[in-house]
């Protein structure tokens, strides 16, 4: 094979790899988007240094079912007593989730025991309050 075509496939192949290498591993890492990175790292500061931006505010049932993504309205999720802002994570666009579940409810059974991505998917995402019976 003469030498330029020897370096051209070098060249693509090594391109290959970098792309790649710089790729996400799958496509729910994909889904954080930088804004989403940086509101998790302000939520760590902030509860580190114990002083929040904004308050935490308490959800019942019947108020957080007022959050779910339908008409303009943010679409939020509780986990173990942890309401969640997935408005801006595309597997709950428009506060419907491809699995079936939809925002505005209380969800721990459904990802702690049936997702089989469990409560790793919840890491990252925005923590808007806690919910109260």
């Amino acid at each position: 094979m003469p030498r330029r075509k020897w370096s051209l496939l070098l060249q693509a192949g090594i391109a290959g790899l970098l792309l790649a290498a710089c790729a996400p591993a799958t496509v729910e890492d994909s889904a954080t988007t930088s804004s989403e990175a940086m509101s998790a790292s302000s939520s760590a500061e902030e509860a580190a240094s114990g002083s929040s931006a904004t308050e935490m505010r308490t959800f019942t049932l019947e108020e957080l079912s007022q959050y779910n993504g339908k008409n303009g309205q943010p679409a939020y999720v509780a986990v173990d007593g942890v309401v969640y802002d997935v408005t801006n994570v595309e597997a709950w666009k428009d506060g419907e989730h491809k699995q079936g579940l939809t925002a505005g409810n209380e969800l721990t059974e459904e990802i702690t025991n049936q997702s089989p991505h469990g409560t790793k998917v919840l890491e990252g995402l925005p923590i808007v309050g806690e919910l109260v019976e």
